[in-house]
């Protein structure tokens, strides 16, 4: 870069270019903590190691390819920030020395860095791989103003054990994070997710229940699926219908919400039955059914409905049953009250 690399500060905190005299203040401040993450043998670097990172530091702002600032806070040094850039997109970190962190430091160091990276850098996005494990730096990284978008498996090796990390990013075009709007953009990122079923609980004059048999697994279950993001569950279970076997019905009135506990590679969900009343069994010759997911249809007696489901699907059909006649609970865990 033909500028020299500026100054930055909140007030609180300040981000400048290293000086030469920075090296054995630097070097106090590593510990266990900081190798630990970083995956470090040793936990000191040398005063030439030291030296020689600030040097590559001060190139990689000459070639706009690293900008690493010192950071510091009540008149000491405590730390840094850098971003690595790459075709408009920045990847963070951040370090702060022994004797200066948890107290919000980083979060603002990383907000004025991030606020560099877009008005001065031009890039379009910035983003941190955080350890899976690291609680601190991913509270750093939303406090920060970072939305998480997802895990990545295995991306981390530390001392030959592999590790996730946690992908959190901020676009150019986000409102800035002292707005509300971005805030809960920031919450709803990092919030727990959990994942609904939507169901419908169909029979016959006879009290039999209308069953799928499933291309995917072995047992039978109500007709349904996943809801859609952002899509009503009432919503979801007419259109899993209709979009199965063919059949236009209208889900009625919530029967039953079962909580269903993380099973065989499934995270945990919660399944809603909805009331599709009485249909009278000749409705199925009219039934197309996708061939990817239903291998065939029928209304089922009690007892077959035991035959044909898992325990715990059948135990849900059974509270559903009774939760119509107006004899069980309208939530269950794994259909047990």
């Amino acid at each position: 870069m033909t500028s020299p690399q500026p100054t930055l500060t909140d007030g609180v905190v300040t981000l400048r270019p290293w000086r030469d005299e920075d090296v054995s203040s630097a070097i106090a401040g590593h510990d266990e903590e900081i190798a630990r993450w970083f995956g470090r043998t040793e936990v000191t670097p040398s005063a030439e190691e030291q030296r020689a990172a600030i040097k590559r530091w001060r190139a990689g702002f000459e070639d706009a390819s690293t900008v690493n600032f010192l950071v510091e806070a009540d008149g000491a040094v405590a730390g840094l920030v850098e971003v690595r850039t790459d075709d408009g997109v920045g990847e963070l970190s951040w370090i702060l020395y022994a004797g200066h962190r948890r107290r919000g430091y980083a979060a603002r160091a990383v907000r004025l860095l991030v606020g560099y990276a877009f008005e001065s850098l031009g890039l379009r996005r910035v983003e941190a791989h955080v350890n899976s494990t690291n609680e601190h730096s991913k509270r750093v990284a939303s406090r920060s103003g970072l939305r998480r978008e997802g895990v990545l498996r295995g991306r981390e090796v530390l001392f030959g054990e592999t590790h996730d990390t946690v992908l959190f990013a901020r676009l150019a075009t986000d409102p800035a994070p002292d707005r509300p709007e971005s805030f809960r953009a920031m919450l709803n990122a990092n919030l727990p997710r959990k994942r609904a079923i939507a169901q419908m609980l169909v029979r016959d004059d006879a009290g039999r229940v209308l069953l799928c048999r499933l291309t995917y697994k072995n047992d039978w279950d109500l007709p349904g699926g996943v809801v859609e993001v952002g899509e009503s569950p009432q919503v979801a279970v007419t259109r899993e219908l209709e979009e199965e076997l063919a059949l236009t019905v209208q889900a009625g009135p919530l029967l039953l919400t079962d909580w269903l506990p993380p099973w065989s590679g499934w995270d945990d969900a919660l399944c809603l039955v909805f009331d599709g009343g009485l249909l009278d069994p000749s409705v199925l010759d009219d039934a197309v059914l996708e061939p990817r997911e239903i291998a065939s249809v029928q209304f089922c007696t009690p007892d077959e409905v035991r035959e044909h489901c898992a325990d715990f699907t059948a135990r849900r059909i059974e509270s559903a049953l009774r939760t119509l006649d107006g004899g069980g609970s309208t939530y269950t865990e794994s259909g047990r009250a």
